[in-house]
C-alpha cells in the first residue's frame, strides 16, 4: 500500500464506470489506501465487473432512466456511504502518492467541507503543464451530505449519457485545495481526443443556451469576478458571437496561457482546442438554424 501511513484512510471513493477494463486496474490501485471504495457501473460487457470485485471494491449497478439525477448525483444520494468523506475518481484518472498524503490529512480538518484537486493532463508522450490545462482544479473531495453536480440538461434529441462530465459540484460548505496534482489519461492518442471532443462539441452546442438562460441554484452561474470555473463560463458567454473564435481560442491557450512552453505537444493540443471552437461554433450555429426552420413550418 502507498504512502507513509499503511492504515486504510476513513474515505469512501466513488468510481463511476462502463467497460473500463483498460482503465480500472491502475485507478483501483491508486485509491487503494482508501476503507471504501464503490465502483458503480453501467452494465459493462468487457469485465470490468469482476476486475473491480478481484480488487476489493464493492460494485452497484446503476440503470439510467433518461432523467435527473445521472451516475454520480445518484450515486451521491442513494448508495449507504460508510464514511462522511467521499473521493471521486474517473478510470482513467490516477491518485498518486503525494497527493494521497494529503488527502489523509486534508479529511482531517475539521472546519473544511470540501477539497479541489489539481490535474494533469497526459497528452501524446508527456505531461501538459500550460495552455490552460494546467493548472485544472476540480472540486472532487467533499463531504458527501454536502455536495451534488449541478443540473444540466441538453434537451431532448441529445444524448449525453448516463455520467456527469462536464458538470461542476455545487457545495454547500468551505472549500480548499490541494497541491499534490492528480494524473488524466483522458486522452491515450489523437483520435481519442477528436472522438471525444466531437461529442463534447455536440453537447456544449446543445446546452449553450440554456445555460445562458438559467441561473437558479442547480446550475453553477457565470460570474467575471467568482471562482476560476465561474469566470470561465462567464467568458464563453461573452464571446461566443465574437468573430473568428477558433483563432482567438488558439492564441488564448497557445499565448495568454503559455501553451509555447509545452513545445510541439502544445502546438498540436491548442490547434485541436481551435478546431474543437470551431466545431462547437458551428453546430451551436446549426442547431440555430434548423430550430428556426421548424418554427417556420
Amino acid at each position: 500500500m502507498s504512502g507513509e501511513d499503511n492504515r486504510r484512510a476513513p474515505l469512501s471513493v466513488l468510481v463511476p464506470v462502463k467497460n473500463e477494463a483498460a482503465n480500472l486496474r491502475d485507478c483501483l490501485a491508486s485509491v487503494s489506501f482508501a476503507d471504501e471504495i464503490v465502483v458503480v457501473d453501467s452494465a459493462s460487457t468487457d469485465g470490468t465487473q469482476d476486475l473491480a470485485t478481484t480488487a476489493g471494491a464493492r460494485v452497484v449497478q446503476f440503470a439510467w432512466n433518461q432523467k435527473f439525477p445521472r451516475k454520480k448525483n445518484w450515486s451521491l444520494q442513494n448508495i449507504p456511504w460508510r464514511h462522511d468523506w467521499v473521493l471521486i475518481i474517473d478510470a482513467d484518472e490516477r491518485i498518486t502518492p503525494e497527493l494521497e498524503r494529503e488527502i489523509r490529512s486534508a479529511i482531517r480538518r475539521p472546519n473544511l467541507d470540501g477539497f479541489y484537486l489539481n490535474r494533469r493532463f497526459w497528452f501524446l508522450d508527456g505531461w501538459i503543464n500550460h495552455c490552460g490545462y494546467f493548472p485544472s482544479w476540480n472540486l472532487r473531495l467533499f463531504r458527501h451530505r454536502k455536495g451534488r453536480y449541478e443540473r444540466v440538461e441538453a434537451g431532448s434529441g441529445f444524448n449525453s449519457g448516463d455520467n456527469e462530465v462536464h458538470e461542476h459540484v455545487l457545495l454547500n460548505g468551505r472549500a480548499d485545495y490541494l497541491s499534490a496534482p492528480m494524473e488524466h489519461y483522458a486522452f491515450p492518442d489523437i483520435t481519442t481526443f477528436i472522438e471525444k471532443h466531437n461529442r463534447y462539441a455536440s453537447w456544449e452546442a446543445a446546452v449553450r443556451a440554456q445555460l445562458c438562460r438559467r441561473s437558479g441554484e442547480e446550475t453553477l452561474r457565470p460570474n467575471p469576478f467568482g471562482t476560476a470555473l465561474q469566470r470561465k463560463r462567464w467568458l464563453k458567454r461573452f464571446t461566443r458571437r465574437a468573430p473568428f473564435r477558433p483563432t482567438l481560442r488558439f492564441f488564448y491557450h497557445y499565448v495568454w496561457r503559455q501553451g509555447f512552453r509545452d513545445g510541439y505537444r502544445g502546438w498540436i493540443l491548442c490547434r485541436l482546442l481551435a478546431w474543437y471552437e470551431l466545431v462547437s461554433a458551428a453546430k451551436a450555429r446549426e442547431l440555430t438554424l434548423c430550430g428556426a426552420r421548424r418554427e417556420s413550418c
